[in-house]
């Protein structure tokens, strides 16, 4: 997908974030909840804005690192939504390792703590990152979004100690789940959000058919019913972060999963 921004752009970052006529989205909620989000009705900026809505305690995002966030957006006109990973239970992966990101996006999520929220107003076409399509609005239309920044990881983030995860000999689709490596970190709970590296094999052929470190860093997702695989669920719940554990995922296309725990975040 090509993203169309400027090469320059002015960003202006403040803690209340004006329009023309000198008001501002509200926006309400706490962290790690789908925002609530009231936009005025006065024009917005020709200028993108990013205000800082509450501050986290959690490492710094630095250049380089794969960040990953709950991101809600929508048009200024009308307070329509335009799309929310909060929705989807799965949150964006941003990866800053030199390909195409946003300025406007380096400039809300990178030397932020975890835990923050940040809140971008800009034209479209300056506005959208990565894996958002600029469909069903001009590149000159405003929209509002608004970031849960869950944590920034290096993108070969792994175990500490410990080597690449591989598929075991004697793991196939009928084996029950096994724990590899126990951590000894946060308990893995429902409906928590769970940060992971892992590799999957096709069965039989053993053959590696999707590897988190081949793409480009972790992913989160959300221990719930749609949002990871079925197979995931029951052998994630309950683990500690630190773990590594060998799942297989029986059915017309059988995986067998390697997953290393790398950090998990509880839900508001």
């Amino acid at each position: 997908m090509r993203l169309l921004w400027p090469a320059v752009l002015m960003l202006a970052t403040s803690c209340g974030s004006l329009s023309e006529d000198g008001t501002q989205p509200v926006v309400t909620g706490a962290f790690g909840s789908k925002p609530v989000v009231a936009i005025p009705e006065g024009k917005p900026g020709r200028v993108p804005r990013i205000t800082v809505l509450s501050v986290g305690s959690g490492r710094r995002t630095v250049p380089g690192d794969v960040v990953l966030a709950d991101v809600d957006i929508r048009r200024w006109s009308g307070n329509q939504p335009y799309m929310s990973t909060y929705d989807g239970n799965q949150p964006t992966t941003v990866v800053f390792d030199g390909r195409k990101v946003s300025e406007t996006w380096r400039q809300s999520l990178i030397g932020r703590p975890a835990g923050s929220r940040v809140m971008l107003v800009s034209p479209a076409a300056e506005a959208l990152g990565p894996n958002v399509p600029l469909s069903g609005v001009s590149p000159a239309d405003t929209l509002v979004l608004v970031f849960d920044i869950l944590g920034g990881y290096p993108p070969d983030a792994r175990l500490v100690g410990r080597t690449l995860p591989v598929v075991p000999a004697d793991l196939t689709p009928a084996s029950p789940p096994r724990t590899l490596i126990d951590g000894s970190g946060r308990e893995i709970v429902a409906g928590s959000k769970v940060v992971v590296q892992y590799v999957a094999a096709a069965w039989p052929s053993r053959t590696v058919v999707d590897s988190s470190y081949r793409r480009g860093g972790p992913s989160a997702f959300t221990l719930k019913q749609g949002s990871m695989p079925p197979a995931w669920l029951e052998a994630l719940a309950g683990r500690r972060v630190g773990s590594r554990v060998a799942v297989p995922a029986p059915g017309d296309e059988p995986r067998l999963y390697v997953i290393d725990v790398l950090d998990t975040i509880t839900q508001a």
